[in-house]
């Protein structure tokens, strides 16, 4: 697939941010209930297209919270576009997006394919856009919004002309490749250095996995760095990422796919201010307020983690694409 033109004359590529490169080594969550993965290198170049391969339940989606800075790691060292973690992840949620996320960045099966499209390009203009865009006049916005979407609907594969109701189609009513494709696009309206895809290869036949993973290899050539979780690693890939589940499981403290989804739960509860359901703390290592100490009040990295609490919240509305 060919870079989209934007509509200002310059590629998709041309007009996103370099690519974040990810090293990782010994890197590791654990909740109270075990490690959800630990011991994890990663060694990519900005660009690079990462299959996080495993089974279900080993801690695939936990690492692609963590490094894109939605979980705190518990051991070992992380650097995301040249910004340390888990010490500054609201730096690296800035310029970090995420895709097909269950529990995190759902789409909302009510909505249409216009509507999730201009909720993603207002909530782009409003968390991340500059100040100084709020004083040119409303059609320049509008058209600089309209190329915007193009440009991430190009990139994605995604026609809204071959759905059955073209942009007013439902997400419920689309198919699953389409769904993933319309996830990555809501995800590329702000032009992240790294994007981030839970669950690439699931419920797919051969065709769609084959053409879903062709458009993130495209998505990587425009110089976007792209995590993805699978379970069969595909050709595509510039490198290998495998999560087993085997420190939590030779303790017997995990419980497999529900600790890795109550994980995530918890990591977007978190985010977003509101309190994790029971199964959520238990499995994601959140806790109740009375008994956690407050983000920022000393410890090392004190002004990292009151930053955390005053974009947290913003954070979370931008990804999970609701007000």
């Amino acid at each position: 697939m060919e870079s989209a033109d934007n509509g200002t004359g310059t590629t998709w590529a041309e007009a996103s941010r370099p690519g974040a490169a990810v090293r990782a080594e010994g890197f590791g969550v654990k909740g109270p209930r075990g490690w959800a993965f630990r011991g994890i290198d990663v060694d990519a170049a900005p660009g690079s297209l990462v299959a996080l391969a495993g089974p279900s339940g080993s801690g695939r989606t936990c690492l692609l919270l963590a490094l894109t800075g939605r979980m705190k790691a518990a051991e070992g060292f992380a650097e995301v576009g040249g910004v340390r973690l888990p010490r500054k992840m609201a730096a690296v949620r800035r310029f970090s997006a995420l895709a097909h996320v269950p529990g995190v960045s759902d789409l909302d099966p009510a909505f249409t394919v216009a509507e999730h499209l201009r909720e993603a390009a207002l909530l782009r203009r409003r968390f991340s856009g500059s100040p100084l865009a709020l004083l040119r006049p409303r059609a320049g916005r509008a058209a600089e919004n309209r190329r915007r979407v193009e440009a991430a609907l190009e990139a994605a594969g995604l026609d809204p002309e071959t759905l059955p109701k073209g942009e007013r189609t439902s997400v419920r009513d689309l198919e699953r490749l389409e769904a993933l494709r319309l996830s990555v696009a809501l995800a590329l309206v702000g032009a992240p250095r790294l994007l981030a895809v839970d669950d690439t290869d699931l419920k797919l036949g051969d065709a769609d996995e084959a053409a879903a993973w062709s458009m993130l290899r495209s998505v990587a050539d425009s110089g976007v760095t792209v995590l993805a979780v699978c379970t069969e690693v595909p050709d595509e890939a510039d490198a290998v990422v495998r999560t087993t589940g085997s420190a939590a499981g030779a303790k017997g403290d995990g419980e497999g796919p529900k600790d890795e989804k109550a994980g995530a739960e918890a990591a977007a509860s978190e985010e977003a201010g509101e309190p994790a359901s029971e199964e959520a703390r238990k499995a994601g290592g959140t806790r109740p307020e009375a008994e956690e100490p407050r983000r920022g009040e000393g410890g090392a990295g004190e002004d990292d983690e009151d930053e955390d609490d005053e974009e947290g919240a913003a954070d979370a509305i931008a990804e999970t694409g609701r007000a």
